[in-house]
């Protein structure tokens, strides 16, 4: 059980008991599908964005969904202080977008990344299954991650069509969505 006591001020402290290893956990939800969304904000140094896999649906009435990110992510220190988030929902054709996202050191924002200026500035992507607009609504630190609640603000639907899940490692069209032929863009 979690120890649990007042630190001065009378704030509640919990500590929680040992865990497995983070390797463990990882090998055990390796075979768990996560949908892939690419998480997005505009920062005073230009558009800042991330592929994610953590975008969860919290609440239908009031709209609330969620996403976390390692406090230590470079995108982190970029974003977290912004009040509003775009999130991107991929297509089983967006692999290259979801991978150049998630790399280190690159413009990607640049060629051939292709987005437009949505509401409230938020930087959008285009040819998505859907976007969302959301503001900052609550933030908690869980062990060494950030977890952003957002109201959704605004919601545009794209073009009917499967999406992109990470699983094994890999970028997938999440099952019963069209083949794409190698993965690519449309």
């Amino acid at each position: 059980a979690a120890d649990r006591r007042h630190a001065p001020g009378g704030a509640l402290v919990t500590t929680a008991p040992p865990t497995v290893g983070a390797g463990e956990l990882r090998a055990a939800l390796r075979g768990h599908a996560s949908g892939v969304a690419v998480l997005t904000a505009a920062t005073p140094d230009g558009p800042a964005g991330v592929t994610i896999t953590s975008f969860t649906s919290v609440s239908a009435e009031p709209a609330l969904v969620s996403f976390a990110l390692a406090g230590t992510s470079s995108t982190w220190a970029r974003i977290k202080g912004c009040r509003r988030f775009g999130i991107q929902l991929l297509g089983a054709g967006q692999r290259e977008v979801a991978e150049r996202f998630a790399a280190r050191g690159v413009d990607r924002f640049a060629p051939p990344t292709r987005w437009h200026t949505g509401p409230h500035g938020v930087p959008l992507l285009d040819d998505c299954v859907a976007w969302l607009v959301g503001a900052r609504h609550r933030q908690l630190t869980l062990g060494d991650h950030e977890l952003i609640v957002c109201v959704v603000e605004h919601v545009r639907i794209g073009a009917p069509g499967g999406g992109l899940v990470h699983l094994h490692g890999g970028l997938h069209a999440a099952p019963g969505s069209p083949a794409v032929p190698g993965g690519r863009q449309g």
